[in-house]
């Protein structure tokens, strides 16, 4: 039988870990941590993430700031919001909640957060400490995918590691957290020619394509593991209900796998949970608290 990572309750166990840690140093500290959320316009995505991120900020005990901005806003204006936010003593991170609408630079928004405060790991300043394979803030589902194979003692080092995907947000720092733990890794995109074949090398196999039900049985070999960075929201067969989905076809990979991510309940949870990790990673760095959450961090 497939071994499922499960990151509902990996995420758990860290968040005790979490709301433990503020309980013993916010006396220290004299406050809890902060973490303000930017989110700009409707999407109804957006939403759903936002909310869920503030609950779970409430769960370990940080304070969480929401600043939801309509779309007409300008970009001077955001970038504004983003310079207060860095020099405010009660915040510890900022994270630009994407996608935001094209009228905006998003780069250069997240140019615009302090690193220090950056716990979405993409200011260029954080990439490329991750480059050269210093410390600082990671990205979060890079991170949290890295936590849930090790959770499970899944070796990295030496095996060889196909990421389907190269965003800045999961493919680029992926590929660039495994080759520092030693993983000989292949990234793979839509270009890439005979992917299936590609993909067939790999002992872990990450699809982070943004295509639903991209993945099939003849991309894996047997006794991989997969992880399933998507997920898609496609319509059911029963009328006017929808299913949730991931890049890969489980039903037809699973009896070929050594473990698998479920769609939801496997990376999307492990996300979140990274965003609380950077956020007192950054408050700890501030008031010089015990480090005895660096494990977590790739």
């Amino acid at each position: 039988m497939s071994l499922k990572l499960d990151g509902k309750k990996l995420s758990l166990e860290i968040e005790a870990k979490l709301k433990n840690y503020i309980s013993s140093n916010r006396k220290i500290a004299k406050r809890v941590p902060g973490l303000a959320v930017i989110r700009i316009g409707e999407d109804p995505a957006s939403g759903v993430y936002v909310k869920n991120k503030e609950k779970a900020c409430n769960r370990v005990g940080i304070n969480s700031f929401i600043f939801h901005l309509k779309d007409n806003v300008e970009q001077k204006e955001v970038e504004e919001l983003i310079k207060k936010l860095n020099l405010d003593n009660d915040i510890d991170g900022i994270l630009l909640q994407l996608p935001i609408p094209k009228k905006f630079d998003d780069q250069r928004l997240i140019s615009y957060i302090n690193p220090s405060k950056d716990v979405d790991g993409l200011n260029e300043k954080n990439i490329g400490k991750l480059v050269k394979n210093e410390p600082a803030m990671r990205s979060c589902t890079p991170a949290g995918i890295i936590n849930l194979l090790r959770s499970q003692n899944i070796t990295i080092e030496g095996k060889k590691i196909v990421v389907i995907g190269r965003s800045l947000l999961v493919g680029k720092p992926l590929s660039l957290m495994l080759l520092n733990l030693n993983g000989t890794v292949t990234m793979t995109h839509s270009k890439t020619l005979n992917l299936d074949k590609v993909c067939k090398e790999a002992d872990i196999l990450i699809a982070a394509a943004g295509k639903p039900n991209l993945v099939n049985s003849s991309f894996v070999k047997e006794g991989a593991v997969i992880i399933d960075v998507g997920i898609h929201r496609l319509e059911s067969s029963d009328e006017n209900k929808t299913r949730l989905c991931g890049d890969v076809l489980l039903e037809d990979v699973i009896t070929k796998v050594f473990a698998y991510t479920p769609v939801p309940g496997g990376v999307g949870p492990m996300t979140v949970t990274m965003l609380l990790v950077n956020t007192i990673f950054s408050w700890q760095k501030q008031f010089g608290l015990s480090s005895t959450l660096n494990d977590l961090l790739p």
